[in-house]
């Protein structure tokens, strides 16, 4: 965690700025925070903590960092590239990080900006903090969000619950959302199996309050996998809490498996 990322940080009991004092963050009032031997902090607030590990599981992570890192969203990713990089983008907040392949990718692409990414996992926080060590990486929450008034240029919400007062606060004004959302067929192929019933992702268009929406990007593409990544990007995705048993088991003797990929990227800006 470099001091620079770590100056975007906000202490979860006063909302004083957080400093880096050897192995800890520190705010102005004595709250502290210890630093784990990755470079992370917990910054949850214990009263928004619902359950004794939440957030995404071991299991569903590091399926999440396998099958990403074997580049099968990397037509995403690069797309995500592209429209930030049209952007002000010098102060970048991640919420709802994961486990950082997003971020790997894109502060490489964007020539290293301040970046801080916050997730409910601390398994995914762990894995992020290791592999992109220039940023400020901390278990926190969308909803209470360990970010500085003001500090974003560009905020990232991929794939994660819309906290529209947080980004707001977060950003600057006239500071830029980039919202991933899943298009209407994202992952149709999966779901073909998995349910006796499948369904399309419900697309709608949203006035988000306090923001102003400046465009709407969609990338897609198609996927054929084999053996193990079928069960990886099943793992990762909520159907795998969602899932009927026999649906499970019909995807677990399928050798192989071809279905469309996508999100709709839409782009406010805070007014």
């Amino acid at each position: 965690m470099t001091p620079a990322a770590a100056a975007a940080l906000r202490c979860p009991v006063c909302a004083g700025p957080l400093l880096p004092v050897g192995r800890s963050l520190r705010c102005p009032k004595g709250h502290s925070f210890d630093l784990a031997r990755e470079g992370y902090a917990n910054l949850l607030p214990i009263q928004k903590k619902h359950a004794a590990d939440p957030g995404d599981g071991k299991e569903m992570v590091r399926a999440r960092r396998a099958f990403l890192a074997a580049g099968y969203y990397r037509p995403l990713m690069e797309a995500l590239v592209e429209i930030c990089a049209a952007l002000p983008h010098s102060h970048v907040v991640d919420a709802g990080c994961g486990e950082g392949s997003y971020d790997r990718f894109l502060f490489d692409a964007l020539d290293s900006p301040d970046l801080v990414g916050f997730d409910l996992s601390k398994e995914a926080v762990r894995l992020a903090a290791r592999l992109v060590p220039e940023g400020a990486f901390c278990v926190g929450g969308s909803f209470c969000a360990p970010v500085r008034d003001g500090w974003a240029d560009l905020l990232l919400n991929i794939f994660s619950p819309f906290a529209g007062a947080e980004f707001r606060r977060m950003l600057r004004p006239g500071g830029h959302l980039v919202y991933a959302v899943p298009t209407a067929r994202h992952l149709y192929g999966l779901k073909e199996i998995l349910y006796a019933t499948p369904y399309e992702n419900e697309v709608r268009q949203t006035a988000y309050e306090g923001f102003s929406l400046v465009e709407e990007r969609t990338a897609e593409g198609t996927l054929t996998l084999t053996g193990e990544s079928v069960q990886q990007l099943f793992a990762m995705t909520p159907y795998y809490w969602n899932t009927p048993a026999d649906g499970a088991a019909r995807l677990a003797q399928c050798p192989a498996r071809t279905t469309e990929f996508g999100f709709r990227s839409l782009v406010p800006r805070r007014l």
